[in-house]
């Protein structure tokens, strides 16, 4: 999406989970073995097994606007996907189904919106804070970085920033020691691994930054 002033419609935003699913399957494996390390070895699977619900639903009933495509994504991640990931993920795709309203297509600003409503309900769902080596590591700089860029930077340069900014956040959570979940009950055993959920995290936000933009 070259045109600055282009909008996300709901054919740009089945774009972004398909990729983001893509970019599951092809690392599920990765993210297995990272949480194999600090939590339950089933991040991977589990978010590919719910990931590909999620596009048998759209493939079965597009939906016809932003929201109800992120809605049909939250709720699927939610009924399919077991543990904390599903809930989470579940969660933030419902929060910002919410804050997409019913438009037809979101602008630059709203899709920042809504990206922020669900990374607080994230907050809201998992009481994560900065440093406690969890997704929002990698969630919360991606949607500070695309606030900052949009006022002066183009929309695929801002995406680029926030997806930037994911990976960094993602690969600042290695020398952390974990404040919440599975991770937490291995104290300082959890230092020296990357957290899994901000590895996925980071993923979302490349897929947004590589077919929004």
């Amino acid at each position: 999406m070259a045109d600055s002033t282009a909008t996300i419609d709901a054919a740009l935003m089945d774009r972004w989970i398909r990729a983001f699913a893509a970019a599951v399957a092809e690392n599920a494996e990765m993210l297995t073995r990272l949480d194999s390390a600090i939590g339950d070895a089933d991040h991977g699977s589990n978010l590919a097994r719910g990931m590909k619900a999620v596009l048998a639903k759209l493939d079965g009933s597009p939906p016809e606007n932003p929201a109800a495509l992120l809605k049909l994504t939250g709720m699927t991640l939610v009924s399919s996907v077991g543990g904390a990931s599903g809930a989470l993920y579940g969660t933030f795709f419902l929060r910002m189904a919410t804050a997409a309203g019913t438009a037809e297509s979101l602008d630059q600003a709203g899709f920042a919106a809504a990206l922020r409503a669900g990374v607080d309900g994230i907050v809201a769902r998992g009481k994560a804070e900065a440093g406690d080596k969890t997704m929002y590591d990698a969630l919360a700089p991606a949607v500070d970085a695309l606030d900052g860029a949009l006022g002066g930077e183009d929309f695929p340069a801002a995406l680029r920033a926030a997806a930037d900014a994911a990976a960094t956040g993602r690969d600042a959570t290695t020398p952390l020691q974990a404040r919440k979940g599975r991770a937490s009950y291995l104290g300082e055993r959890s230092i020296g691994h990357q957290d899994p959920g901000a590895t996925s995290a980071a993923l979302l936000i490349a897929a947004a930054a590589d077919t929004l933009a």
